[in-house]
């Protein structure tokens, strides 16, 4: 996967890899692969696609993101999705309309206490933020991709500005904290 010219995978970007495999399966060493080009990618995520193309009408993604990685506030129009974790830890965070927090969950893997999956209803603002080294999901949802479906928030910093991002995800963690003193999420702040 790491080579660009293997015929078995098509490069759309730096982030976004498919498969041309009729039948798509996923190794441990699909993970390393895609860790490995996460880290040299600006926004530190990596996906590998299961479906052909954009147009296809169900999307299932391996995806993987750093520790760095910022996933800025979304909700979908009229679109759902699924995410299943794999490895790693995140917080999952739902927000309203103006950017209050209404629901949050501690993100990890089956063999852990925490939630390791959910589905997200179409029109929610939702985002994450990566609380270990790395975080890998499988992540379903209906396609085709239509990036004018994906609704950013003017409440949340741009993918573009670093110490807005920091400080932003800083506030949101010292929230959750303020929410519950007892969350393990204080050690972390």
């Amino acid at each position: 996967m790491t080579n660009p010219s293997d015929a078995s995978y098509v490069f759309e970007s730096d982030e976004v890899i498919y498969s041309s495999s009729h039948v798509v399966t996923a190794s441990s060493e699909d993970i390393s692969n895609l860790k490995a080009l996460s880290e040299k990618n600006p926004r530190k995520r990596c996906r590998l696609c299961a479906h052909p193309d954009s147009l296809n009408s169900l999307h299932d993604m391996l995806i993987v993101h750093g520790k760095d990685a910022y996933v800025r506030p979304h909700k979908h129009i009229g679109k759902s999705e699924s995410l299943h974790v794999i490895e790693g830890t995140a917080l999952l965070l739902i927000f309203d309309d103006m950017g209050h927090i209404t629901q949050s969950a501690q993100l990890g893997e089956s063999s852990s206490d925490n939630i390791f999956y959910y589905r997200m209803p179409e029109d929610v603002f939702h985002s994450l933020i990566i609380t270990s080294e790395w975080f890998v999901f499988h992540e379903s949802t209906t396609g085709p991709f239509d990036s004018t479906k994906t609704e950013f928030p003017t409440w949340a910093p741009g993918n573009d500005d670093d110490e807005a991002i920091a400080s932003y995800q800083y506030m949101l963690m010292n929230s959750i904290v303020d929410r519950d003193p007892s969350s393990p999420l204080k050690s972390m702040t």
